[in-house]
């Protein structure tokens, strides 16, 4: 399954997400901190969607209430509903 995720409170504009059943297949930030957003796409890929969410919901960027992994965690939350 693919999904496309709209995050907010982030500099990244999009998430997309290819979902193999409850495994991450890939995951594609557009805009953002490009290397951040790279590395968090490469460690995620292959993890089940429920051990991301346990390891990046509520990270925080600086003083923003959210950040690009938090972001992800919404992604794949709505991908899953």
């Amino acid at each position: 399954m693919t999904a496309t995720y709209i995050p907010k409170g982030v500099c990244a504009r999009q998430i997309q997400l290819e979902l193999d059943g409850d495994t991450i297949k890939s995951v594609k930030f557009i805009g953002g901190c490009n290397g951040n957003t790279q590395g968090v796409a490469s460690l995620c890929e292959g993890m089940k969607v429920d051990e991301v969410i346990r390891r990046l919901e509520g990270i925080r960027c600086g003083m923003k209430p959210t950040s690009c992994p938090d972001q992800l965690v919404q992604a794949l939350k709505a991908a899953r509903a």
